[in-house]
């Protein structure tokens, strides 16, 4: 199977994988599946996430960078990729320069591009063509946030205010209880902040939602241990290497657990596999 994995973009581009996973269940990314459902990105979808990373380090919420890049993609016309326009961040707009054209795709509302060069003053608003490119906003109040918008803002803001992150999950899952990425992460959160019966409800939430989730079940593992329930935890380890057996620090874990079971071929078993992971990561991963 050829293309990238969901890690070597994100390590790649700087992106957290969240990010990545979250706009590619919205349709903006469109990569091929492997034989166990794992994703591999073309070079078009990592040119349209690189775009986006420009985006986002002029500042520009990934939400509002999600939400363009959907009302772009209407915008388009058919077999027009994301990939073949430039955005940029111009004050507080998103703009979108294709073929000679740019405009906002925020309002459909055309730009007069005064100076091509980079680096050159911002558009200035050019009168309203016959056929604009999208309706004019309606004058009444915008709509409410979705699940997804909620979500993205929650990894804005893991960051710089987790307890604001933590309730913006929770406004997520107000609106979709069954938001395994939202589970997961507002119970890491709980987690870190010592919450443990919370963040084991969650973890349990997440992997009900997505059963093939093998960092659900690690992360559901790593809290029973926190709880000094062993036994379970172990269980939890085992299911997450089921699922993902590469998953190096879920060996780790396991290892230490049969160990002290005293399980000792399971547990040079999985401290093996363990140092064999660790000895395939590149320098610098």
């Amino acid at each position: 199977m050829t293309g990238y994995t969901t890690h070597e973009v994100s390590e790649v581009l700087g992106l957290p994988t969240s990010t990545i996973l979250s706009w590619t269940r919205a349709g903006l990314l469109t990569p091929a599946r492997g034989p166990r459902g794992a994703y591999y990105f073309s070079f078009t979808d990592v040119a349209v996430l690189r775009s986006a990373r420009e985006l986002l380090r002029a500042d520009v919420p990934a939400r509002r960078v999600r939400q363009t890049l959907e009302k772009l993609r209407e915008q388009l016309p058919n077999g027009r990729a994301l990939s073949a326009v430039h955005l940029s961040a111009s004050g507080s707009r998103i703009l979108v320069r294709d073929e000679g054209r740019v405009w906002d795709p925020g309002s459909g509302q055309m730009l007069m591009d005064l100076e091509a060069a980079e680096g050159g003053p911002e558009p200035s608003a050019a009168a309203p063509s016959a056929e604009p490119l999208a309706p004019a906003p309606a004058p009444d109040a915008p709509p409410s946030p979705t699940a997804e918008e909620w979500y993205d803002a929650g990894v804005d803001l893991e960051g710089s205010d987790p307890r604001r992150a933590r309730e913006a999950y929770g406004r997520a899952l107000e609106l979709d209880p069954r938001h395994a990425e939202a589970h997961l992460n507002l119970g890491r959160l709980l987690h870190e902040a010592g919450d443990l019966d919370k963040a084991e409800a969650h973890y349990r939430a997440a992997l009900e939602a997505d059963p093939g989730s093998a960092r659900a079940s690690f992360n559901l593992g790593v809290v029973l241990e926190d709880r000094g329930r062993e036994a379970d935890a172990l269980e939890a380890y085992e299911l997450a290497l089921r699922l993902d057996p590469e998953l190096g620090v879920a060996h780790f874990n396991a290892s230490r657990l049969c160990e002290a079971r005293g399980r000792e071929t399971e547990a040079l078993g999985h401290l093996a596999a363990y140092r064999r992971i660790l000895s395939e990561v590149p320098p610098g991963a």
